[in-house]
């Protein structure tokens, strides 16, 4: 439902400004317009329900393999698994996380990132370097408990 709030203010930010948006800028219009939205809705349900950000529901199933599904060990392992990654992934800087999210779980490149988050190209990669660092720091005692 918060997306679709979302996804909805960005519809309408669309067509009060339709004829003053570049036709070759638009794509980067909208995706920086969508940013900034999803950014101010997170701060403002930060404040009312405390420092709480999601990850995309679809970042769970892009750990867990299709045969897993039939592996109950496998599949708690993978949900284990997801569930630290996103802790990690939540802890980082708001600058780093979403450079990450962008381009590790949305799958945007670089050059793209850069003109959503309107920062030079290098930014972007040194904020995904990081990231990474951070998240590798952050994981690197992690061993799944055995499920007996």
């Amino acid at each position: 439902m918060d997306a679709d709030d979302v996804t909805q203010e960005t519809l309408i930010r669309i067509w009060k400004n339709i004829d003053s948006v570049n036709a070759l800028a638009a794509k980067t219009w909208i995706m920086k317009t969508t940013h900034n939205l999803c950014i101010d809705f997170l701060r403002k349900r930060a404040a009312a329900f405390g420092k709480e950000s999601e990850i995309n529901e679809e970042f769970e199933e892009s750990f867990a393999a299709t045969e897993s599904a039939h592996n109950p060990y496998l599949t708690t392992h993978f949900k284990m698994m997801a569930s630290k990654v996103k802790e990690a992934i939540q802890k980082l800087p708001e600058n780093l996380r979403s450079v990450f999210v962008l381009y590790e779980i949305n799958g945007l490149k670089y050059k793209e990132i850069a003109k959503t988050m309107e920062m030079p190209e290098n930014s972007v990669k040194v904020y995904l370097m990081r990231a990474r660092k951070k998240l590798q720091e952050e994981l690197k005692d992690y061993e799944p408990q055995e499920v007996v």
